[in-house]
């Protein structure tokens, strides 16, 4: 008999559990307020799954469709554990539990602003400010600036950093930074105040105007107005002027003076070459703080008398707004080659063009004034020669002052009048004001009979009714007479000590000669002796002179006072010198070039008295001349 086995098998399908990983956005650091993203990845894609979340073991959400979990984190929420699980929708099966995701949240950041001045900036100093965020990953970061004026919010350039302030205006203004990260922004920064003040800007004057003659004296004066010490001020020529830029390498520097709130430079005397564009500038503190260069000063220096002058139709300075004007170059001789130019307020020279004409020329008229005519004007020929400048202004009011277009001659009368744009007031009269202070109150016309240099200045009117005038200056040129005058006098004085000089000389030779001869009759023999005692009877006394006689004419000065003709300062005794002729032995007047009259003072004595009735018998004979050599 057979047994038989039935042998049962049977087969297992077994798999491996499928993973859970969980994977955390942002990665790195988080901030408190970052969204947070934790996805769930089971690695089996053949089934739909179910996601379980568990926050520090606990359990979230179960059998939940969504594999992310999106939360806004919170700094409660540092050091939290996140770990998820799977579940198959058709088989009962649980995939494993995932990696645990640990969060560390930290406080929202705050970035902070490097580059604030300390203090106030002037304007046009750069600034550069930069927002700075210390955090992880920084480069992941973009930037934006909030500028606050008053009340007023505006955003400066996005993403730019770091940003450069602009400085242009004065006053106070507020900057902010924040950071962002893709949607993510930080903490605003804290308020930063730029404080912008107008950088000191230097005022150039001219001592008198900007147009003078050659020999002239001008002084260029420089401040810095609202800051008053420690200042060195330097001045410099403008050797190439842009027309509103000035350049270092543009300028030569001419001098530079001590501290204090002001200096100067003076041209004296100012010659051709002084002709040019001039500007200072300020500095003071270590290291040196430079103000900004002040604006241009024009100069002109002409000759004392150029071949061609500028002529001006109608004759003044001033002139109305919608007027004509016509200027012309007229010379002695011949006035071709020559042309009306000009500078303007634009700070640039041109030729002045008639409202017909294409091409410069030597006449430049305009039918129809505007303010921007308004600029100094002049001849120039092509060889660089040039007339005295005249300065034209352009005047939108209805008042003008009539006033002389070249300068006035010392001692001749200077007259001014004020015009009106129209004449239908009630009044003509006005008041006259020289550098801003009352001349003449309520006249026609104001007449300065004689001009001297201290007339010289700035002369404008006022009529109560149609307004002011501008201001003009009026320069007072030297007559020349004075110069001539000391001409003269120098020449005279000269030569009037050069006369003393001679008569000195003439003087202590003639004292020299007789001495010499006083020694020579001591030694003469009796003879000798005897003839000079008759001669001295005679009133003469013979001095030696070569082979000629020369004789001393002793006489006292005519006196009323005869008893004391010989007596005190008051008389004096003249010498008359005189000739022998030698053929005929006869005296004979020296002449204007030989003939020397001394004053002596002699005491009296007994034989003035004696001789007294001889002398005035004699006194016809002889005539007598007295030379004063003060």
């Amino acid at each position: 008999m057979c047994n038989w086995f039935v042998i049962t098998f049977i087969w297992c399908n077994c798999t491996e559990i499928p993973k859970a990983v969980l994977k955390l956005q942002p990665g790195g650091q988080i901030f408190s307020g970052e969204k947070v993203t934790l996805t769930c990845e089971i690695q089996d894609t053949n089934k739909d799954w179910m996601y379980n979340w568990f926050k520090n073991d606990d359990e979230l959400f179960s059998a939940g469709e969504n594999r992310e979990y999106l939360f806004t984190a919170t700094e409660q929420d540092s050091g939290s554990s996140y770990t998820c699980s799977g579940q198959s929708k058709i088989h009962s099966q649980n995939s494993e539990i995932s990696n645990t995701v640990t969060l560390t949240v930290s406080a929202k950041p705050k970035p902070t602003v490097t580059g604030v001045p300390l203090s106030f900036i002037y304007t046009g100093d750069v600034v550069t400010l930069n927002c700075e965020l210390q955090v992880q990953q920084s480069t992941e970061w973009t930037f934006n600036w909030c500028r606050i004026t008053g009340n007023s919010l505006e955003l400066a350039t996005p993403n730019t950093n770091p940003l450069s302030v602009p400085t242009t205006n004065a006053g106070e203004t507020e900057y902010q930074c924040i950071a962002h990260k893709g949607n993510y922004d930080s903490e605003f920064s804290d308020r930063n105040t730029i404080t912008v003040k107008d950088r000191p800007q230097p005022v150039l004057n001219v001592s008198v105007q900007n147009w003078l003659t050659e020999g002239d004296s001008v002084t260029l004066s420089c401040e810095v107005r609202g800051s008053t010490t420690g200042w060195i001020f330097s001045w410099y020529k403008v050797i190439q002027y842009r027309g509103g830029f000035i350049r270092r390498e543009d300028l030569v520097l001419l001098s530079n003076t001590s501290r204090g709130a002001g200096g100067s430079y003076t041209l004296s005397p100012a010659v051709l070459n002084h002709t040019g564009v001039y500007v200072c500038r300020a500095e003071r503190g270590e290291p040196a703080y430079h103000t900004q260069y002040s604006q241009p000063q024009p100069l002109w220096i002409t000759g004392e008398s150029g071949p061609v002058s500028l002529i001006i139709s109608p004759n003044r300075t001033q002139h109305f707004f919608s007027h004509s004007l016509s200027l012309s170059c007229k010379g002695q001789r011949d006035s071709t080659g020559w042309r009306v130019r000009r500078y303007r307020e634009s700070k640039e020279v041109s030729d002045c063009l008639s409202d017909w004409e294409s091409t410069p020329g030597s006449t430049c008229s305009i039918s129809f004034l505007y303010l921007f005519h308004t600029g100094v004007y002049w001849c120039q020929s092509e060889s660089g020669g040039s007339s005295n400048p005249v300065n034209i202004t352009v005047h939108y009011g209805d008042v003008i002052l009539e006033s002389p277009v070249h300068p006035v001659t010392e001692g001749h009368s200077l007259t001014l009048h004020c015009l009106y744009r129209y004449t239908n007031h009630k009044t003509h009269q006005a008041d006259f004001y020289k550098d801003g202070l009352v001349l003449k109150n309520q006249t026609e016309k104001m007449i300065i009979h004689s001009v001297s240099k201290s007339d010289e200045g700035f002369y404008h009117c006022k009529h109560p009714e149609e307004g002011e005038s501008p201001k003009s200056w009026i320069l007072v040129r030297g007559s020349g007479s004075g110069s001539s005058g000391l001409i003269i006098g120098i020449a005279v004085g000269l030569s009037l000590f050069s006369l003393f000089i001679i008569l000195m000389i003439l003087l202590c030779c003639y004292k020299t000669k007789k001495g010499k001869q006083q020694n020579t009759s001591e030694r003469s023999d009796q003879t000798q002796s005897q003839s000079r005692d008759e001669d001295s009877q005679a009133g003469y006394t013979p001095l030696q002179a070569g082979t000629e006689h020369v004789y001393d004419d002793v006489k006292p000065k005519p006196n009323n006072d005869t008893e004391n003709a010989a007596a005190g300062p008051s008389n004096a005794i003249y010498s008359q010198v005189i000739k022998k002729n030698k053929k005929t032995n006869k005296d004979v007047d020296a002449g204007p070039s030989d003939l020397t009259y001394i004053e002596l003072d002699l005491k009296p004595n007994k034989k003035a008295k004696a001789k007294k009735k001889e002398d005035k018998d004699n006194e016809d004979e002889t005539v007598y001349s007295m030379l004063k050599t003060n």
